[in-house]
């Protein structure tokens, strides 16, 4: 079957496609993220869905739709990851040869994970866009049959049908979030919400350092952006998909932007609250909430697209939320050079519940014995006001020690 538009129809076939195929992602209600906005929020947790990620909703239907000679001449697409293993699985259940460009950038687990779907991984340049030129040439040169990962109405189609479980588990929805990168997830989810609900409001959400379409509504077309800096590299794209973008222009009820360190707090809070592991571009939508007016009556859906992460990646935003958090910090202090004293320090913070994770013990400072040994303690505490209660006890205790801005606890 084929389609030139995106209409209910078409969804309606893309879900009919997918459904055999799909793993159940049903919504999860955050009573924390729903206390902390003042609103009733709901998580579509698609991080668990195959492939840790929803791309497999669009590449599994776009490849569906491909004619038997498309198909045949093997599958070639560039990918900062998540399309990679979407199309990877894709092509695996379908019995189809499949080459995958990627970012050398590109974290290793998603590297291997597309490796582990049987797919061809090619890793070429420092960004998507430079993974997606490789692509083009390789489909250009060698007769593949190109995927792109967003700017593809089959793709966008795909990758909205999770409208349709979204409603079916929540008909009340007033409003969802969604990320967006090149587009595709944002155009299907806005297109199809729309459709079965014309008075729902959907917000796309970007990474400040990534705006490609909020710089494109502001010109009223898409624009390349002339570089990117975020640490959401699922939704690291220059430029928003052409095809998509009168989609989105008509479909979305705004734009949210979200500066990094918002969602490396946000990270810590999934990780706890709802002991799920969700990637930075799959928090966007999650961080946005506090960004809107909602009231307690509202119900949101933010939209978790992907959960795909490597560890050392984890273990760095677990780090930097902990600090963010005041759940870890540095502080310095000169003390005389006699014994005692760092006994001393070591004491009042064992009597305020401190605990330390280390320390640094510094005696050649200075000259001046009086004030001649730096001592740097990093330590663990239970938020802000109890971090204020440490510093008050080591001022009581005659210490004049200062917080030191820290971005590591080791």
């Amino acid at each position: 079957m084929s389609f030139t538009d995106l209409s209910l129809e078409h969804f309606q076939n893309a879900y009919d496609v997918l459904k055999p195929v799909l793993r159940e992602t049903p919504l999860v209600y955050s009573e924390h993220f729903s206390q902390l906005n003042h609103a009733q929020c709901y998580l579509k947790p698609e991080n668990m869905q195959l492939t840790g990620a929803f791309k497999i909703r669009g590449a599994y239907y776009a490849v569906s739709c491909l004619s038997e000679t498309e198909a045949k001449q093997g599958l070639v697409t560039a990918s900062a990851g998540n399309h990679a293993q979407g199309l990877a699985l894709a092509g695996q259940l379908k019995k189809l040869p499949v080459t995958i460009v990627m970012p050398e950038t590109t974290p290793l687990v998603k590297v291997n994970n597309t490796k582990g779907y049987g797919a061809n991984v090619i890793l070429k340049g420092a960004t998507f866009d430079d993974a997606a030129d490789e692509a083009l040439r390789l489909s250009q040169t060698e007769g593949l049959t190109y995927i792109h990962p967003f700017d593809n109405l089959n793709v966008a189609a795909g990758q909205g049908t999770m409208v349709f479980d979204i409603l079916r588990d929540l008909p009340e929805t007033d409003v969802i979030l969604v990320p967006v990168g090149g587009g595709g997830l944002a155009t299907g989810v806005a297109v199809l919400a729309k459709l079965l609900k014309p008075d729902i409001k959907v917000f796309g959400v970007e990474p400040t350092g990534a705006a490609s379409l909020k710089t494109a509504f502001r010109a009223g077309h898409p624009v390349t952006l002339p570089s990117l800096n975020t640490i959401a590299d699922g939704v690291a794209v220059k430029r928003v998909g052409d095809q998509l973008y009168p989609f989105l222009e008509r479909n979305l009820d705004g734009i949210i932007t979200v500066p990094d360190e918002e969602l490396v707090v946000v990270f810590l809070d999934m990780l706890e609250r709802h002991k799920m592991l969700v990637e930075n571009a799959g928090l966007l939508s999650v961080a946005a909430l506090r960004h809107l007016e909602l009231t307690a009556d509202t119900r949101t859906v933010s939209i978790l697209s992907g959960g795909n992460m490597d560890v050392i990646t984890m273990s760095s935003l677990v780090q930097h939320g902990l600090i963010a958090r005041n759940r870890v910090f540095t502080f310095t202090v000169l003390l005389p050079d006699r014994p005692g004293e760092l006994e001393h320090v070591a004491h009042v913070i064992a009597e305020s519940k401190g605990n330390i994770i280390r320390l640094d013990h510094n005696q050649f400072i200075s000259i001046n014995r009086n004030a001649a040994v730096e001592l740097k303690v990093t330590l663990e505490a239970f938020g802000a006001a109890h971090k204020d209660q440490i510093m008050q006890a080591l001022k009581d205790a005659g210490y004049d020690a200062h917080v030191t801005l820290s971005t590591s606890i080791y």
